[in-house]
């Protein structure tokens, strides 16, 4: 019998399929976790939520009666809770996944890679019932978010790097932070913790409702005014000067905090590569990765901001730079555009 561990997170495993709900549950029990019961489908799954109260969700976005993510919106809406999404993300179900993260997933694992699936599948679990997800807030679903007048790019220090980072709810986040400012703007380099493949996706929405150019970031490619880059899923962005020039670097490399790619790596790259020239963001997040490298962007010079807990989405990453003192200004995500540009027009700390 499986040695269950004490404190161990109360999981329901949510999947129309009898077979993979049975292999779940023996694969997640025998990692230390306590799987509280299984549902077929979405309504089965409401009812054991509320009678089962578990600490954490993992879900099949493929569901008879109502698909996945009509259940995770209604789940966010009526019992906000951690969800883990398990299914499988070849093709178009990219898109769905995505949409998931919109709408409130903490993580999503795709069940086509089952080499160590139960191993990651029990700490994202684990991480996941550390977090406590609020209600949907306006931006953060996967509907289409309002298209809104960038701001005014005069007076802005078209040299400059901006680097953020974000997790849990940044997809949401970076769908109103990334629309507010102008075309005219100085590169930015974007970290979200995101499944490989799922990236190119993210960053072509995105650049459907941006003033800005947002694509997913090419090794070797040079930094360039105007332009977004997002980090590939699965690999690290660091920044580096080549030939005179700013440069990316998308690499492999061990996890940082349990991610690749890492908001720790860029900021660290970024401090190095420019300094007091660069400023930093550190979006809602999960965990604490980007809080030590934002300490290292501030100890460089670099202006550092971060998102508040009250419109976070799960107040970890920024939570743990606050605590660091690597936060220079700790705002709600609505002052954040504003905010970001106000210190593209000061002067960078020689």
């Amino acid at each position: 019998m499986p040695v269950l561990e004490a404190g161990s997170p109360g999981v329901l495993v949510v999947d129309d399929s009898s077979t993979a709900r049975a292999a779940i549950a023996r694969g997640l029990e025998q990692e230390g976790l306590r799987v509280l019961g299984g549902a077929a489908d979405a309504r089965s799954a409401l009812a054991l939520v509320r009678q089962l109260k578990p600490d954490v969700l993992t879900l099949d976005l493929e569901m008879p009666h109502w698909h996945g993510l009509e259940f995770l919106e209604e789940l966010m809406r009526a019992h906000p809770m951690p969800v883990v999404v398990l299914s499988a993300l070849s093709g178009d179900r990219r898109g769905l996944a995505l949409q998931a993260m919109e709408l409130g997933a903490v993580e999503v694992l795709d069940k086509g890679q089952s080499h160590g699936l139960v191993q990651r599948l029990a700490l994202a679990l684990r991480r996941a019932s550390l977090t406590h997800p609020k209600r949907a807030l306006p931006g953060h679903g996967g509907g289409a978010v309002a298209h809104r007048n960038p701001l005014s790019s005069h007076g802005l220090d078209l040299d400059r790097v901006v680097a953020i980072g974000a997790s849990t709810g940044g997809t949401g986040a970076l769908h109103q932070l990334l629309p507010a400012l102008p075309a005219e703007h100085p590169p930015v380099l974007v970290v979200q913790h995101m499944p490989a493949g799922m990236t190119a996706l993210f960053a072509k929405r995105l650049d459907q409702r941006c003033a800005l150019l947002v694509r997913e970031a090419v090794d070797g490619e040079a930094l360039e005014k105007g332009v977004a880059l997002i980090a590939p899923g699965g690999l690290h962005l660091r920044l580096v000067q080549r030939g005179g020039r700013l440069r990316v670097r998308c690499v492999d490399g061990p996890a940082v905090h349990h991610v690749r790619p890492s908001a720790d790596v860029l900021f660290h790259s970024v401090a190095e590569t420019v300094g007091s020239r660069a400023v930093g963001l550190l979006l809602t997040g999960m965990g604490s990765d980007g809080a030590e490298g934002l300490l290292r962007l501030r100890q460089a010079g670099a202006r550092t901001l971060v998102q508040d807990e009250a419109s976070s989405v799960v107040w970890g990453m920024p939570g743990s730079a606050v605590r660091l003192g690597a936060a220079e200004e700790v705002l709600p995500l609505a002052g954040l555009p504003q905010a970001l540009l106000r210190c593209l027009k000061q002067p960078a700390v020689a």
